[in-house]
């Protein structure tokens, strides 16, 4: 169940939680450089970001070192559960068929997907906690 006494990540906050949540407990320099890979963002920016996030409670900060190593607080599914929650109640009036309906058909799913998702299905009829 999603945690609503988290705040809700913005993009760019999502953006550097997926650093975070793919490489580990980083520094502001290791997000960047990942970051970099992908589009031009300044060093000042990300760290004006993992700030404004350590404030928030998104991201917890070690600063027994001398350079400070960020680590997301929660877990990526939790986060995933936060946002799909939201966007859910929001856009689709609760209704787990229609944002289902949509995701599929604005995007073509692998058979692997599909599989994955019939078997959630299945395990879901059965009273089973889906596994991710």
């Amino acid at each position: 169940m999603p945690n609503p006494d988290l705040p809700r990540p913005t993009d760019a906050e999502l953006e550097i939680l997926r650093v975070l949540w793919d490489q580990g407990p980083s520094t502001v320099r290791d997000v960047h450089t990942s970051l970099e890979r992908r589009r031009e963002i300044g060093y000042t920016t990300v760290l004006k970001l993992m700030q404004i996030m350590a404030a928030k409670g998104l991201v917890q900060r070690d600063e027994t070192a001398r350079a400070h190593v960020y680590h997301a607080r929660a877990a990526q599914e939790q986060t995933q559960r936060q946002l799909v929650s939201h966007l859910l109640d929001r856009a689709f009036g609760g209704s787990a068929a229609k944002l289902m309906m949509q995701a599929l058909s604005s995007h073509k799913a692998s058979a692997a997907e599909i599989d994955q998702m019939l078997q959630m299905l299945a395990d879901f009829e059965k009273g089973k906690e889906p596994q991710s």
